[in-house]
Formats: C-alpha cells, sequence, structure tokens
C-alpha cells in the first residue's frame, strides 16, 4: 500500500512540476534557436523546414576575412564585428553599454542603500513622508515621466551625450524599498556602539552596514544591471549618433535590415548571442550572493 501512495504522489508531483517544464522550455528554446542560428550560413537559416542543429558551421557571421563590401558577393558578408556605423563598429556600442551598466548599477545600488541607511536609522522630520513619496513613485509608470525628463535632459544640452544615458538612471525607489527592508534588520544595538566610538553617519554606512549588506547588493544587482544592459527606449529618444549609441540600440538597428537583407538575421543572431553573455556570466558568477540575498531581511533580529 505504502508503494502504491508513493507511486501516486510521484505522478502528481510530475504533473505538477509539467507548467515549470513548460516554462522553461518556452525561455530555453528560443535562446538555442538564436545560438544556432548565429552559426548557420544564408541558406541553411532560410531553410524549410528549419533545422534544429547547423548542418555546416560557420563563423562569418562574427567576422568574414573575405568580406570587400560587394553587394554581387553573396559567398561573403560583413559579421557583426565588420559592421559600421558612421566609421563605429560593435566594439564602441558593446563598450557604451559596458560603461554604462557598470556606472549605473554600482552608483544607484550605492545611493539607494545609503539613502535606506539614513531613512532607517538616522531619521529626520520628514524622513517618513519623504519615504512615502518614494513609495508613491513606485506606483506611477515610469513611461509616464519619459516627456518631463527627455525635457530636462534637452534643457541641460545632455542630447547624445553620455550624462543622457547615465544621469537619470541613477533614481531607483524600489531598491531604496528593498535595502530598507534590509537595513530593519541591522541591530540598532551596532549602529550605536559605532557612534559612540565617534563614526559619523557615512562612516557607519560605509564600514559597519554596508559589509553586512553583500548578499543583498549581490541580489539586487543582477536584475538592475540587466534592465540598464537591455534598455531600450530611454536612448533611442537622447541618442542619435553612433558614437554614443549603445548595443540595444544597434541590434534594433540592425533588425530593420531583414525586410530586405535575410542574410542580416544570422549576423543579428551572432550580435544578440554577444550581447546575452554578459548577463549569464555575471548570474552564474553571483548565484550564490543572488540567492543568499533572496532571503535576507525576511527575519527581523
Amino acid at each position: 500500500m505504502r508503494a502504491l501512495a508513493n507511486e501516486k504522489r510521484s505522478r502528481w508531483l510530475l504533473l505538477a512540476r509539467a507548467p515549470l517544464w513548460l516554462l522553461v522550455a518556452s525561455m530555453l528554446v528560443p535562446y538555442y534557436w538564436m545560438a544556432i542560428g548565429a552559426f548557420k550560413t544564408a541558406p541553411e537559416l532560410v531553410q524549410q523546414p528549419p533545422t534544429f542543429w547547423v548542418h555546416k558551421p560557420t563563423l562569418q557571421n562574427f567576422y568574414d576575412p573575405g568580406f570587400v563590401d560587394n553587394p554581387q558577393d553573396r559567398d561573403h558578408w560583413a559579421g557583426i564585428f565588420q559592421v559600421l556605423s558612421e566609421g563605429y563598429g560593435f566594439g564602441q556600442y558593446y563598450l557604451n553599454s559596458l560603461v554604462v551598466t557598470l556606472f549605473v548599477t554600482a552608483l544607484s545600488i550605492l545611493a539607494a542603500s545609503f539613502v535606506a541607511f539614513v531613512l532607517t536609522k538616522r531619521p529626520f522630520p520628514g524622513s517618513r513622508a519623504l519615504f512615502g513619496l518614494m513609495l508613491a513613485s513606485m506606483m506611477v509608470p515610469w513611461e509616464v515621466t519619459i516627456i518631463p525628463n527627455f525635457l530636462t535632459v534637452a534643457a541641460l544640452g545632455w542630447i547624445n551625450t553620455y550624462p543622457a544615458l547615465l544621469v537619470p538612471g541613477l533614481a531607483k525607489a524600489f531598491v531604496v524599498f528593498y535595502f530598507r527592508q534590509i537595513i530593519l534588520s541591522v541591530s540598532s544595538e551596532l549602529v550605536d556602539a559605532a557612534t559612540m566610538d565617534g563614526a559619523g553617519t557615512v562612516r557607519i554606512w560605509w564600514s559597519v552596514v554596508l559589509p553586512l549588506l553583500r548578499p543583498a547588493l549581490a541580489a539586487i544587482a543582477i536584475p538592475v544591471a540587466i534592465a540598464e544592459w537591455n534598455n531600450f527606449l530611454w536612448p533611442l529618444l537622447v541618442i542619435n549618433d553612433a558614437q554614443h549609441m549603445t548595443l540595444p540600440l544597434q541590434l534594433g538597428k540592425m533588425a530593420g535590415n531583414l525586410s530586405y537583407n535575410p542574410q542580416s538575421a544570422a549576423v543579428l543572431m551572432a550580435g544578440s548571442l554577444i550581447a546575452s553573455l554578459p548577463a549569464i556570466l555575471a548570474f552564474l558568477f553571483f548565484q550564490r550572493q543572488f540567492v543568499d540575498g533572496l532571503t535576507a531581511g525576511a527575519t527581523k533580529g
């Protein structure tokens, strides 16, 4: 009887996990299709029925040494590292996205953690009302603020400059709220002891509180960095030249060529594959800290 009950229970568990496997497949299959498409030739890419593995792998979609910019030459085409726009190539766009992502992620989470520390451990008159306004701002879709932010950036003369990509992304109310919930679990006696030793607010935040937030820092840094890395709409509004263009803008521009140049689909897949690597590597590298950060602050004491 017990064996029969265990077998029945296993069947129900397998059935309950079916939606999870479907969800995993819905995310991995498109990525797999993009990964193999990056190594396919043009004929194989448009072949019907499609192939689900690469028959003749090629690196031409990344770099083609035989490319001479001849529209009549169908055997050679510009790889992702050979596509130029106003004299700038894939490396420039990659560097722009990397700089913007690292700068905004690092500075925004440090600023948010300091604001959360002040609101939690160094309250001042009006701090509760200020925190309430921050929470209220989270209820407003960010699309509503696009026009005011664009007008502000334009008035400052920041169009087609790096400050237009860096400064507006530094204020993140949700990250402040996240750190506030974590800092609530930090012992007030520890902060009071540091104060009695003569440490100021900034010193306590940097030397006492911030080391305790390492798992939380890694946990929130991953979604913030991925959001900045994939940001498309805001750079599209404030950047019009190739020098300051980010990776999503260039990939979106290349996607517009698919209607009259099917081969650009393989090159686009190659670029998308390279663009996806930093996010995957960041998650794999910080996976343990990410999981620890999700449970940080779950209990107080």
